[in-house]
């Protein structure tokens, strides 16, 4: 299992319809749903990691330090193996910044991951994408954010994440 971190572990601070990481750890918030949904998935076997996007790194925005500090917040309150960062921005045009599945992959390989029986759980069009890329099952949470979906649509799609436990357990 491969989710999003920001919408999907935690909750997105939303701005004009759009969607944005935490700035700092009194802004990181986790719903109880989130928990369980995950205990559930996390009682039948499945390995969950995390993979994020955070360009605001590369835009000069928000430090490193920060960013890790969220990412081991969540991993404390989550069982969530581990979280893969991209700290680049678009413009850069690495292989680990969604929606390419260069992340995907490194988890992967770290695991031992058979990305045939694996899933991506994403609130924004790059990570559906990515998940695509890789040959995995996509799960995409529809907040209604203000921005247009682009390239193929999800396998699933659900309106939060208790529902993304369910879907996974009965496919």
């Amino acid at each position: 299992m491969f989710f999003d971190r920001d919408g999907v572990l935690n909750c997105a601070v939303v701005r004009d319809g759009k969607p944005y990481p935490p700035s700092s750890l009194m802004e990181v918030k986790i719903l109880p749903e989130t928990l369980d949904a995950l205990q559930k998935l996390a009682y039948r076997g499945y390995l969950m990691l995390g993979i994020t996007n955070q360009p605001d790194v590369a835009r000069g925005t928000q430090t490193r330090a920060v960013v890790e500090k969220i990412n081991e917040l969540v991993l404390s309150r989550l069982p969530i193996r581990e979280i893969f960062t991209c700290f680049h921005d678009t413009a850069d045009a690495c292989d680990c910044h969604k929606p390419k599945p260069g992340l995907i992959f490194q988890a992967a390989k770290n695991y031992g991951v058979d990305l045939s029986l694996s899933w991506m759980v994403g609130d924004r069009w790059k990570d559906i994408a990515a998940g695509k890329s890789a040959g995995v099952r996509t799960v995409f949470i529809d907040y209604h954010y203000g921005e247009a979906f682009q390239g193929d649509p999800a396998d699933f799609v659900v309106e939060g994440i208790a529902q993304v436990a369910q879907v996974i357990l009965k496919g």
